[in-house]
């Protein structure tokens, strides 16, 4: 993808594309307090997605069940089940990238597609397919603007993440149940939650600690068939590993499963978790490699409010390099495809919202590790990857059932910040379908 040259953008374009996903002919009024606008949403909460989805509980029920009759060699019933698991996912995926496109608080949503990222379970593990969606509706949308410790929690207690990272199947060595033999004590949850979750790679944390999380998590698990309550969260008394563990030097005494509660409480206000979401925040609203200064201010509202969420990221918003670089965010396929339905005003069927990131290698829930999708240029704009953008933007702008005027498109979404050039070729296209894509494919309209 060609450089940008120096564009003088507004700051409601800023606003509607930074903070939200593309402007909705909204310019002019959101140009009157840019940063009010944006401010403004934070004061509301997260909108829910449409009631008939159905919750994890059912699904990671209905996924024991199948389990269940595929032991007893029930082909016709795994039949049903993958087809239901397909539909539940197409609905989730409609309802998602719909309240995107429509929302009137394009912030919370973008917050919820964020921290979703930032706490990744994926259907690589296909154990989670039918319940990842549900995930994200359940432990983190409700939270975007609430308390960081409060999501941590409910990300750590969801039985999405329990079974992605198998701290479901994770036994304490000298419980109970370890003391009998068989399956031990499984990592992944502990170290993923320091590494990626809290603390950051270079949080300070060692190999022990990773250890002593792991078994203070244990007995953390999902309620099966035959016990109350299946398909939710469950404490397990006789895998939980007894006795007092250390971890960061904080000795945490027996206490079940409020040990694993004060230590999550613990990781949330650790002062290197603040400078790691600080980083990760401004990496996603600043630019790909942001100033110190800016990160250590996020940093300090992180650690001064407790993890406020609503207080982080009002401050990000109030970083004056948020607004001094238009355009500096390339955007990722999903929205990529988000803004063009917003400005497009044309939101495909689910299967092809779906196909289509397929092909754009970014397919929601699928983010190739725990990691999740990778937030910055170099990642995203390979000569491959932008010759399948210049393709999706040519079908999407054929599919259009009543193709508008694209230099008039144009106009509303960019005011002035569009180029002359650009806004010329858009004008002499050949049809209207062929405006559209320039205005899709454009280098300007790829970034935000």
């Amino acid at each position: 993808m060609a450089k940008m040259p120096p564009i003088s953008a507004s700051d409601a374009l800023t606003a509607a594309t930074r903070f939200g996903f593309a402007p909705r002919g909204d310019l002019a009024a959101i140009g009157g307090d840019p940063r009010g606008w944006v401010l403004g949403q934070l004061a509301k909460a997260p909108a829910p997605l449409p009631g008939n989805l159905p919750g994890s509980a059912t699904m990671v029920t209905a996924e024991f069940e199948m389990r269940q009759d595929k032991r007893d060699k029930n082909d016709g019933a795994k039949r049903d089940f993958d087809a239901r698991v397909k539909a539940v996912y197409l609905a989730e995926i409609g309802a998602r990238i719909n309240a995107a496109v429509t929302s009137e608080t394009p912030l919370l949503e973008r917050l919820t597609h964020f921290w979703s990222n930032h706490f990744t379970v994926s259907i690589l593990r296909p154990a989670i397919r039918g319940f990842a969606a549900a995930f994200e509706r359940e432990a983190i949308r409700p939270y975007v603007t609430g308390r960081f410790s409060d999501m941590l929690l409910a990300v750590a207690r969801h039985p999405a993440m329990l079974l992605y990272l198998d701290n479901a199947i994770s036994v304490g060595p000298d419980s109970m149940a370890g003391r009998r033999g068989g399956k031990g004590l499984n990592e992944n949850l502990g170290r993923e939650l320091l590494e990626l979750h809290t603390l950051g790679v270079d949080g300070g944390y060692t190999q022990a600690d990773v250890e002593a999380l792991a078994r203070i998590l244990t007995g953390w698990s999902v309620a099966r068939l035959n016990e109350p309550d299946p398909g939710r969260f469950r404490f397990r008394p006789f895998v939980h590993e007894p006795g007092a563990k250390i971890l960061l030097g904080k000795t945490y005494a027996e206490a079940g499963e409020a040990e694993g509660r004060a230590a999550l409480l613990d990781l949330a206000h650790h002062p290197a978790t603040s400078r790691h979401i600080a980083l990760k925040l401004a990496r996603h609203f600043i630019g790909d490699d942001p100033h110190t200064d800016s990160v250590e201010r996020i940093a300090r509202v992180f650690r001064d409010s407790g993890g406020d969420l609503r207080l982080v990221t009002a401050a990000v918003v109030k970083e004056d390099a948020a607004w001094s670089s238009p355009f500096a965010k390339v955007r990722t396929p999903q929205e990529m495809l988000i803004a063009a339905c917003r400005v497009g005003g044309f939101t495909p069927p689910p299967e092809m919202l779906v196909n289509s990131l397929r092909a754009l290698d970014q397919m929601p829930f699928f983010a190739p590790s725990p990691a999740g999708w990778p937030d910055n240029a170099a990642s995203w704009v390979s000569p491959e990857a932008v010759l399948r953008r210049a393709q999706w933007c040519q079908a999407y702008a054929e599919r259009m059932p009543d193709p508008p005027d694209p230099a008039a498109l144009a106009a509303a979404a960019f005011g002035e910040a569009l180029p002359e050039e650009t806004m010329q070729a858009i004008r002499l296209a050949p049809s209207r379908r062929v405006g559209l894509a320039l205005l899709f494919a454009s280098p300007q309209f790829q970034r935000r």
